[in-house]
This record gives C-alpha cells, structure tokens and sequence, in this order.
C-alpha cells in the first residue's frame, strides 16, 4: 500500500460491478456542473467591479445568488475528499486531486467563504458599520482571485470533456443526472431566495459609499 493512500475497505465483487463507477463520476460531473455555473457568475460579478459605484445594487444581488452554488460547490468537494479518506472503493480508485490542487483546495473554500462572508456583514452593516468589514472583504478578495486563477486553469480545460463530450452516451452510463440537475436548481434557487430578500440591504449604500 503506498504512503498516505487509504486502504481499499473489502467489498464483496457483486457490490463493486454494480453500476461501476457511478459514485466519483457523477460527484465529478455535479462538481464541474457547478463549477460553470460559477465561472460564468463571478465573470459577472467581476465586470461589475470595473463600475462599482455604478453598480453596486447589481454586485450586491450576485454575491447573494452565487452563495447558493458557492455551497453546493463546496459541498461535492468535503463529499469526495471525505469519500476519498473513508476509504470508499470507487473513491480510492478514482484518486486524489494533483498535490498543489489538493493544496490549494482549503484555500479556496476559506476565501470563497471570506469573500462571501464580508460582503454579506458589509450588507448588513451598511455604509456606518464599513471599516473592518470593507477591509476584509478587499483582502479576502485579493487572496481569492490568486488561488482561483490557480484553480480555474488547472480545470477549466476538463469542463467540456465533462460538460458536452458524449453528454448522451455519458447520461446513461453515470446514473443520478436527474439529481445533479436538481440539487444544481436547488442551490441557484436558493441563492436567487437570499438575494431577494436581501436586495433592499444595498439601497442604504449610495453613490460614492465604497
């Protein structure tokens, strides 16, 4: 057995044929799914940065929305790493990320929740209540788009493999799409919920407030 690898737990040979590969593939095919969904959205949120105050009730309202599949992201990653270190058979087949990945990996949930974090306390706190929470939400940031970019170029070359590559021949042979497609839905639902019914936290900020 090599170093640092879990053991592979016994599991009689019927239960290791039944729909092979189903469990990694399919959390590999959730996360990737959520990971575009992401992509795209703080593309967007990024683009408002370049007319903040311009756009500051729009940046507001996709924080908010992105908190929904920010989690669900996050939580298909905790899945596999703690799948992986219980030893599950498809999981230790499957393997781990590549070392820096698996490096980088805690520092980008600990930013994504930093970013998101303060940005929702600087909601909360308005313009009055700004100094610590503006401070931390720029810092976080900064720490933030140095690990995504890491992030984002080691995978964003696998999400059309993943995403589009036999999406037909790929349906039938990972089962769950219909959850995936679900628990995706449920996470942007979610997040459209909390930025409605926090939208109205950004009319306090008026122009020039950052």
């Amino acid at each position: 057995m090599q170093k640092g690898k879990p053991a592979l737990r016994a599991v009689p040979q019927h239960r290791r044929d039944i729909r092979p590969g189903s469990g990694p593939e399919g959390n590999e095919r959730l996360t990737a799914m959520t990971g575009a969904v992401l992509l795209a959205g703080f593309a967007a949120e990024g683009l408002t940065i370049l007319s903040i105050h311009h756009l500051l009730a729009l940046h507001f309202l996709l924080g908010m929305l992105l908190i929904g599949p920010v989690a669900l992201k996050i939580g298909s990653t905790l899945y596999r790493f703690f799948r992986y270190y219980a030893g599950s058979v498809p999981y230790v087949r499957k393997g781990p990320p590549a070392p820096l990945l698996r490096l980088i990996g805690p520092l980008v949930i600990l930013t994504s929740a930093g970013v998101l974090g303060s940005g929702v306390m600087l909601a909360v706190a308005g313009p009055a209540g700004r100094g610590p929470w503006l401070l931390l939400h720029k810092a976080s940031f900064i720490l933030w788009f140095g690990v995504m970019t890491i992030h984002v170029l080691a995978y964003a070359p696998r999400l059309p493999r993943l995403l589009l590559q036999g999406r037909a021949r790929a349906s039938a042979a990972i089962p769950g799409g219909a959850a995936r497609w679900l628990l995706l839905g449920a996470s942007l639902a979610g997040g459209i919920l909390v930025a409605v019914l926090t939208v109205h936290w950004s009319a306090q900020w008026g122009a020039g407030a950052l």
